[in-house]
């Protein structure tokens, strides 16, 4: 019998990848830094929530965890901007009654990923156990324990899901058999609660932006019926996290910036100073893989910015991937070396409209001609079904078009609306785009 494939990581796409392999055959040995999170409170204040869409869905779909997934489902149909001064608007997100995407609490989830990953017979898993070091020539895997002492254990294959930070890339680069660079935003976040007793007056079925250019709120609903807010801002300069360190000057920041969600907020003041700030960026590596013998995925090798909601849904989608690939090739490496070769493609567009999507989130969304054009575009899916899909369906919608498809098409379609825009109150020539459509943009398979 073969020796078992090595997966370090636990979390979300660390458990799903886990199960597939022992889904197709394979032993594995899961490895997980955190205590087993099914016997303590999950950990407050990093993000608690999540959003699944069609991409993410269907990767569970696979894995035969969909029904068990929907519990945990709130679904959200558009986004609810509330502007200074102004009512909420819901912008909905497509235009058909399947076009939703789900907030899921991050801790539910991966207790369900990980219960029916043990619950499988080929998988076993030790936690306590962070990986910190490998030799992929030698096979040999570096784990450190809660206490801090270490043990080495062998491996044939190694997956790396140990996420963002992840200690097998840390090594590997140390080691000169990737290069990594991390790409940091000058924004930080901080995770606030708005009670269920508070709650009553958002819209549930929505996700909540309050959009202020450079900076915003936004809030997700939780099945408890209270929501997790999280304001993304700037680290320096006035108005910026470092101003905020004195009560005083968080109380007057939201009071003048939000002051609408300020009374849904109780604990304001108290869990601004005890939670964690966190930093966003993007992981850039390269390769992924080394020797045939380790692969980095999920966050470890492609971590993003959270604004498009597509770091889950991408890691489940690279699940998918290698579980298809294990049926086309006979080895690792080929396998490896097809997986990044197809991958890597899809997670740099999905990077770079995650930060795109940022800018449309805290300012666009309130911008004349950012609203004109995107009723064009539903207009022109109405008119045009199959050959114009907006970029933020396809990117949530359509798992079956690649994100690198959807970057691609999406460029394309940005110059045709520009081309068809009419203006404030003007009428667009929806019959006129006919011909450039079949030129540009064959249907979407």
């Amino acid at each position: 019998m073969s020796a078992p494939l090595a997966v370090v990581g636990a979390g979300l796409a660390g458990a799903l990848l886990a199960l597939r392999l022992a889904q197709r055959g394979c032993a594995v040995q899961l490895y997980e830094r955190r205590a087993d999170p099914r016997q303590g409170a999950p950990e407050r204040g990093r993000s608690i929530n999540l959003a699944l869409a069609a991409r993410g869905l269907r990767a569970l779909e696979e894995a035969g965890l969909a029904e068990r997934v929907r519990p945990l489902l709130i679904p959200m149909r558009g986004r609810m901007v509330h502007a200074s001064g102004a009512a909420p608007v819901l912008q909905p997100y497509g235009q058909r009654a399947g076009e939703v995407i789900y907030s899921v609490g991050r801790a539910a989830l991966n207790r369900l990923l990980i219960e029916a990953a043990t619950a499988h017979p080929g998988v076993q898993v030790q936690f306590g156990a962070q990986g910190v070091g490998l030799d992929a020539g030698a096979g040999s895997l570096r784990l450190k324990d809660a206490a801090g002492a270490t043990r080495t254990v062998a491996f044939d294959t190694l997956f790396a899901t140990d996420g963002a930070g992840s200690g097998v890339r840390a090594s590997l680069a140390q080691q000169g058999l990737t290069q990594v660079r991390e790409s940091w935003l000058d924004h930080d976040y901080k995770e606030l609660t708005i009670p269920a007793a508070r709650a009553g007056a958002l819209e549930r079925e929505a996700l909540h932006i309050w959009p202020r250019g450079g900076f915003m709120l936004i809030a997700l609903p939780n099945t408890d019926g209270s929501f997790t807010a999280t304001l993304f801002l700037a680290r320096h300069g006035p108005g910026g996290f470092e101003s905020l360190g004195q009560p005083q000057a968080v109380q007057a920041f939201f009071a003048r910036e939000f002051p609408d969600a300020v009374p849904l907020m109780p604990d304001l003041l108290e869990e601004f100073a005890r939670h964690p700030q966190g930093a966003l960026g993007t992981v850039h590596a390269a390769p992924w893989h080394v020797a045939g013998r380790v692969l980095l995925l999920g966050d470890a090798a492609h971590a993003i910015v959270p604004f498009h909601g597509q770091g889950m849904n991408a890691a489940f989608e690279d699940c998918s991937l290698l579980g298809r690939l294990l049926e086309e090739h006979e080895d690792w490496a080929s396998r490896f070396a097809h997986f990044e070769r197809v991958r890597r493609p899809d997670t740099e567009a999905i990077a770079q409209m995650a930060l795109e999507n940022y800018a449309e989130m805290r300012d666009a969304v309130l911008d004349a001609t950012f609203l004109r054009r995107k009723e064009l575009a539903l207009a022109l899916e109405r008119r045009f079904p199959g050959r114009f899909i907006p970029r933020y369906a396809m990117v949530m919608f359509h798992p079956e078009i690649p994100y690198a498809e959807a970057l691609r098409r999406g460029a394309l379609q940005a110059q045709l609306l520009a081309r068809l825009d009419p203006g404030p109150g003007g009428q667009a020539d929806l019959e006129g785009a006919a011909p450039w459509l079949e030129a540009q943009l064959p249907p979407a398979q």
